[in-house]
């Protein structure tokens, strides 16, 4: 079985940093993932730096998206970006409505993620595949579930190609997430986020903050190890690949990986679902 999967980075803040991605990312380019998506500060604060991510990584023959969230940003300053998206040979978006920074108290003239999508599909028409992201165990903004998912149907109107979700430990969470939205009449791809577990206690303070939850036989297991930094590596490795396998057996249509900037982990996972694969 071939699995189809991309693979998510951020832009540093140094150039220590950059050339640490460069060194993760010449490993995880091996893989040959369909795309690296590439984030965007909140309000368009890494842009500069995206597209430069962006452009090296297509210099060196692999398919990148660049992240664009809409929130503190205006229609001309988009326009803007999807020209320079178009010159650079860029063909696909992750479409997002993105946070506002610190102190920043205008929303702009797009508030949300449905409105980038119905703006850059009125722009540019079928110029880029569109990304937009989906909750399996919904936003944590949102007023319910039922609200949240007819905002994510709300966005595949407005004309989205395909969907990377937050990413998630309970696989039940992101099958009921595509039954439901498909009974809505979504039939997009809805790709399954997979964040790989590099450091655990740092994981459970981001989690509580997102609203992905983690089981608490998960939690129970990683605290148990204490320190024993290789116990907690083996046994990460070893949940993520079961969710990937079963994901996929399920008929998820690929797997999104949260890199954070670092390749083992994910290197390791994918040589094992190939491994497991071929018996």
């Amino acid at each position: 079985m071939t699995t189809v999967f991309s693979i998510e980075l951020f832009p540093p803040q140094t150039s220590e940093g950059l050339a640490k991605l460069r060194t993760e990312r010449e490993k995880l380019a091996a893989l040959e993932p369909a795309f690296f998506s590439v984030t965007y500060g909140a309000g368009g604060s890494t842009r500069e730096r995206t597209s430069a991510i962006v452009k090296e990584i297509m210099a060196e023959g692999f398919d990148a998206a660049p992240h664009l969230s809409c929130i503190g940003s205006t229609r001309a300053g988009i326009r803007e970006s999807l020209a320079g998206f178009r010159a650079a040979g860029i063909r696909r978006i992750v479409a997002l409505r993105g946070d506002l920074p610190s102190g920043m108290v205008d929303p702009g003239e797009l508030r949300y993620a449905n409105e980038l999508v119905e703006f850059i599909r009125a722009e540019t028409g079928a110029a880029f595949q569109i990304i937009v992201a989906a909750y399996p165990e919904w936003h944590p903004q949102a007023r319910s579930p039922e609200a949240d998912l007819q905002n994510f149907a709300r966005k595949v109107k407005a004309g989205a190609d395909a969907a990377i979700t937050q990413y998630f430990y309970n696989a039940d969470a992101y099958f009921h997430f595509v039954e439901r939205a498909s009974a809505l009449g979504v039939d997009i791809p809805i790709i399954p986020g997979i964040m790989p577990v590099v450091n655990f206690s740092r994981l459970a303070r981001f989690s509580d903050a997102c609203g992905a939850d983690i089981p608490r036989w998960m939690r129970k297991a990683f605290e148990s190890y204490g320190d024993d930094a290789a116990s907690i590596r083996a046994f990460g490795v070893e949940v993520v690949t079961r969710l990937c396998e079963r994901l996929l057996c399920g008929g998820a249509p690929g797997l999104h990986f949260y890199s954070m900037n670092t390749a083992a982990l994910t290197v390791e996972i994918q040589q094992r679902l190939a491994v497991g694969a071929a018996k």
